[in-house]
């Protein structure tokens, strides 16, 4: 049966941070385990019409067909009208794919940004009933205006940053400002009203102080995403935390829906599902955008933490009685 995590406060770790930081971890003794980083592979240069900026939200089915024929997708008709679902980070790899998967469903949707021009840049125009735009940083909470969550009833949190410094941590953007204040101050301004949060999280925040975790946590990362989840655990909402392996597959975070075109899981459409933070391996974009909508409405998923991979095989796609099992079997095991 599930039992519930035990939810330790922070990781504590005696390491010099100056240097690492000298040493970089050019050449680590053994191979890095399952880290959030981005990769960055040119786009196609291909420019998309205005069609194809409506095609381009079907991609997110791609792992569900053996054809990578984007045309042959076909979205849900029926519109989620009582459904309103804020998407926060929904510009990197995985949230990029929880907003087309939505538009797919005619699920209404807000999102927040720091960067609204974005959401035009990789979504195209969309009518304000069906996607709303906010500008705001999760990092400062006089920017979570009380207006954004008006109405809103499911809220899926894609936020992140690189393990490791790098550009991406330009503007204090660093895994404490960003997994830990960030996440305490989004969950501090929502609802009580609120139906479901889910937060996307990663494998190995339980074992911060072991090998090889430790390493990937010299600059914090899992402590400060341990320390998210803590606070989530502790709001008072309903919520369910999808630890991710190592991120695989596009969209590649920075380049327009040329990506989304492209993305696919191949062959790794099986989805594993566990809990304990025992899971180790990699995982699809493709199936944590999927976990992540799908345990919106699944009732027994509320208040637990999975983590999750991907592997060879035929997978659940989108069909809600297949994601049920799977989120079943692991609290079982």
């Amino acid at each position: 049966m599930a039992s519930r995590l035990p939810f330790n406060s922070t990781c504590d770790f005696p390491i010099s941070i100056e240097r690492t930081q000298k040493n970089a971890l050019r050449n680590p003794p053994f191979p890095l385990p399952y880290l959030n980083f981005s990769a960055f592979w040119p786009s196609n240069t291909m420019t998309l019409s205005t069609a194809k900026r409506e095609v381009v939200v079907h991609a997110v089915k791609e792992e569900e067909i053996q054809s990578s024929t984007v045309d042959t997708l076909i979205p849900e008709t029926n519109p989620s009208s009582s459904k309103l679902v804020l998407v926060v980070g929904g510009t990197g790899g995985v949230g990029q794919l929880v907003v087309a998967s939505l538009l797919t469903r005619n699920i209404k949707s807000r999102l927040l940004l720091r960067d609204p021009e974005k959401a035009t840049s990789l979504f195209g125009k969309q009518d304000e009933a069906t996607l709303k735009v906010w500008k705001g940083d999760t990092r400062n909470p006089d920017d979570l205006n009380p207006a954004i969550f008006e109405g809103v009833t499911h809220v899926i949190c894609c936020t992140g940053t690189t393990a490791f410094p790098s550009r991406r941590w330009d503007g204090d953007n660093t895994p404490e400002r960003v997994d830990w204040e960030g996440v305490r101050n989004l969950v501090s301004s929502l609802p009580p009203t609120l139906k479901r949060f889910v937060l996307v999280s990663s494998v190995g925040v339980t074992k911060c102080n072991e090998l090889p975790w430790s390493i990937m946590n010299l600059f914090g990362v899992l402590k400060f995403k341990k320390m998210g989840e803590d606070f989530v655990c502790t709001s008072g909402l309903p919520f369910t935390i999808i630890r991710a392996g190592r991120l695989t597959d596009g969209p590649y975070t920075s380049y327009d829906l040329n990506t989304l075109l492209k993305a696919t899981a191949g062959q790794r459409r099986a989805v594993l599902v566990g809990q304990g933070d025992k899971l180790v391996g990699e995982v699809s974009r493709l199936v944590v955008a999927e976990a992540c909508i799908q345990a919106l409405d699944i009732e027994f998923t509320e208040g637990q933490i999975y983590e999750i991979n991907s592997v060879k095989g035929e997978g659940p796609g989108n069909d809600p009685e297949k994601w049920k099992e799977i989120f079943r079997t692991a609290q079982i095991q």
